[in-house]
């Protein structure tokens, strides 16, 4: 298993990358970068390259809508480059609030277009000379008539950049078991991951040509005996997700909640959070949830909870260090790990 974080997109991101090289240096394995509606994430991500040496760098995620998938390919590959081959592509659909709202783009066909981006960027990689005939059309057919077939000009460091899906929805699920180098849930409950996720992932798998699917889940990390209440910090950025990332009916999140089994919780958040009071949306996220999703605790909980995401299938563990000592705190998980 593996040891990863997120780069904290809030607030000082210059300083939020001097923790990251300190972790690397404490052992962590990979560093990902959020893109939500604020700074974007390449540009962090580079700042990261050439800040740290050894280092994966993901991002977590690139809103598909957001970019051609050239772009998308030629940005991995550059971050590749300058990083000496240490790039993830973490790619998501995001939702129609922010995709919609921010960025004025129609939220169609998830799916499919998912999976065209994904092809087309690992035949970018290639230096293939690129036709595309569905949702991107290449050369573009409505335009002057002079767009011709290309390939990449700059040769990749590597013609194969691992591709990681952020999904949560079965069908997501199974594209993702099925053609992507790793999968990106949010709000991971290990105990009940199989019987929420069991299927799609068996089915996407049946169908899979490449290697093992790498599985990351995330939580907050805090070791000791008087740290218990630090779970307390996840109660808003939940709230957050399962209350307000969506409207009624549409949203991913608290569909999970509901399928984790917290459909009373789930409907409370939610209609506090939408009427404005945030606060008792947050207080209404269920303490056993928080316990269960993170590694907070005394050092024998805190190791309970680590076996009980590797048996869930974790294969990279992304932690949120909160503790008095997160430097120390992250050492510790790395030798527990292995």
């Amino acid at each position: 298993m593996r040891l990863g974080t997120f780069l904290q997109y809030a607030g000082d991101a210059v300083r939020t990358v001097d923790q990251a090289v300190a972790l690397e240096q404490a052992g962590l394995d990979a560093v990902w970068v959020a893109e939500a509606y604020g700074f974007d994430a390449p540009t962090l991500m580079g700042y990261l390259a050439a800040r740290t040496e050894r280092v994966l760098i993901g991002s977590a995620i690139l809103p598909i809508y957001t970019r051609t998938p050239a772009l998308i390919a030629q940005t991995a590959a550059g971050l590749d480059a300058v990083s000496g081959g240490r790039a993830l592509l973490g790619l998501g659909a995001s939702g129609p609030q922010v995709i919609e709202g921010w960025h004025g783009v129609r939220y169609d066909r998830p799916l499919a277009r998912t999976r065209e981006i994904i092809d087309l960027c690992r035949r970018m990689w290639r230096r293939e000379v690129i036709t595309n005939d569905g949702i991107y059309q290449l050369p573009y057919p409505g335009g002057t008539g002079l767009g011709k077939p290309l390939k990449m000009l700059t040769k990749p460091v590597r013609d194969e950049i691992p591709v990681y899906v952020a999904a949560l929805g079965d069908k997501n699920v199974e594209l993702t078991a099925e053609i992507a180098d790793g999968w990106l849930p949010i709000l991971f409950l290990p105990e009940k991951a199989k019987s929420v996720w069991g299927k799609a992932l068996d089915a996407g798998r049946a169908r899979r040509t490449r290697g093992p699917l790498d599985v990351v889940a995330s939580g907050l990390l805090a070791i000791g005996e008087d740290v218990t209440g630090l779970r307390e910090l996840a109660r808003a950025n939940v709230a957050l997700y399962v209350g307000g990332m969506g409207a009624r009916g549409r949203n991913f999140y608290n569909d999970l909640m509901r399928r984790y089994g917290y459909e009373a919780e789930a409907a409370t958040i939610q209609d506090l959070y939408l009427a404005g009071r945030k606060e008792e949306a947050a207080a209404a996220v269920p303490a056993e949830f928080l316990e269960l999703t993170a590694l907070v605790g005394p050092a024998g909980h805190v190791k309970e909870r680590l076996e009980a995401f590797r048996e869930a299938g974790v294969t990279m563990l992304n932690v949120t260090p909160v503790g008095p000592d997160p430097i120390g705190d992250v050492r510790t998980l790395r030798e527990w790990m292995g």
